[in-house]
């Protein structure tokens, strides 16, 4: 007999320097600092550096990095009018799948797989998605395109592009902690996607294609968007508990709630959950941040004592909203963040490439033999 791994749980096939989980005790580093420090004391440029080179920069080396991300963030005008073609309706996942795809197209050294190029294409991968998905959630209102600006800083500048005025620097600096919060998170199901077919020695735009087909789907990055349709089901914070113990009686999900790594608080919520709680003070105690606290409460009163706590996207569909951004571009912005994570992870592991191809224990039939289709029944 075989023991079957399910879903690869504990299965090793790599090794990392840029992310560690220590999921019961709540605790995730990248390059052993705390995600904490991080958020508290960096930026998304810095991570993406970080990440990429696996040190922390210099302050010329931050400098000329921040400068070139800056100086690729416009996107090909071709690609701006396919973005404006795409069907109506579609969701914004669907368009970025595409237009990555397309993306690839106009790079002449798309299909090259050397370090050297895909750390050239990573940067301009990072620095153009801000530009795709601002385009992609303006085309979807009707809106035209607003161009880059140079003078801000990564997360003002996706702000800007997306709402076509300057955020305020509170703004930019809560959005910018958030992408630092989802820039990277080891092993999970988009950035292990992106290396299988890196592992292939397939081009960086089709990694990074895999990656989002993964990341689309509602038990990856599209669990913050389920978050807020619950929040809207709940209604108000007085009917949050007796809501989430229904649920919790009839052995049925929660979004939000629960890791496959974390047995404890996932250290990513805690951080948003204070600055949720923060804009929500200080706009009168929002009621989805009334609901989150009730249903938190709910839920670790409940199965706490499981290993069972609130993840990163429980907090982070309320700061989105707060920020104003639509939630059908919560996934995406999952992704403006997680790009850093996918190239750093394809080039770490490419560095020393072994093709992935696991195996699968047979439980079919035996000692079968072909039947004519005649004498089929």
């Amino acid at each position: 007999m075989t023991d079957i791994a399910k879903g690869l749980e504990g299965v090793l096939f790599t090794e990392s320097k840029l992310t560690f989980i220590n999921g019961t005790e709540g605790i995730l580093t990248h390059l052993g600092i705390p995600i904490q420090e991080w958020a508290e004391k960096s930026t998304f440029e810095e991570l993406s550096f970080a990440l990429l080179h696996a040190r922390l920069p210099s302050a010329a080396e931050l400098a000329r990095f921040d400068a070139q991300l800056r100086a690729n963030r416009e996107a090909p005008a071709k690609l701006l009018a396919e973005i404006a073609s795409f069907p109506r309706g579609v969701h914004p996942m669907q368009a970025l799948r595409t237009a990555v795809s397309y993306l690839g197209l106009f790079d002449a050294q798309a299909e090259e797989v050397s370090e050297e190029v895909r750390y050239a294409i990573s940067l301009r991968m990072i620095a153009q998605f801000s530009t795709i998905i601002a385009a992609i959630a303006r085309a979807r209102d009707g809106y035209a395109v607003v161009a880059p600006r140079l003078d801000l800083t990564h997360a003002a500048n996706f702000l800007y592009m997306l709402t076509g005025k300057e955020p305020t620097t509170e703004q930019a600096r809560l959005f910018d902690i958030a992408l630092v919060l989802h820039a990277d998170h080891g092993m999970n199901a988009s950035t292990f996607t992106a290396i299988a077919t890196a592992s292939t020695l397939s081009d960086l735009y089709s990694c990074v294609v895999s990656a989002i087909g993964a990341l689309k789907g509602p038990l990856h990055g599209g669990a913050n968007e389920a978050v807020m349709d619950m929040l809207d089901e709940v209604g108000t914070p007085d009917k949050a508990a007796e809501y989430i113990s229904g649920k919790l009686d009839r052995k049925e999900k929660i979004m939000g709630v629960g890791h496959r790594v974390y047995k404890y608080f996932d250290p990513r919520s805690r951080v948003l959950r204070d600055y949720a709680e923060h804009v929500a003070n200080k706009q009168g105690k929002s009621t989805y941040y009334q609901i989150l606290e009730t249903i938190e409460k709910t839920v670790v009163d409940r199965i706490g004592s499981k290993g069972i706590y609130p993840n990163v996207d429980f907090y982070s569909g309320t700061v989105y909203s707060d920020l104003g951004i639509k939630r059908e571009l919560f996934t995406p912005i999952f992704a403006l963040a997680r790009i850093s994570g996918w190239c750093a992870s394809v080039i770490e592991y490419t560095r020393d490439n072994r093709l992935l191809r696991p195996d699968a224990v047979y439980s079919g039939a035996t000692d079968q033999h072909y039947v004519e289709l005649k004498d089929r029944q």
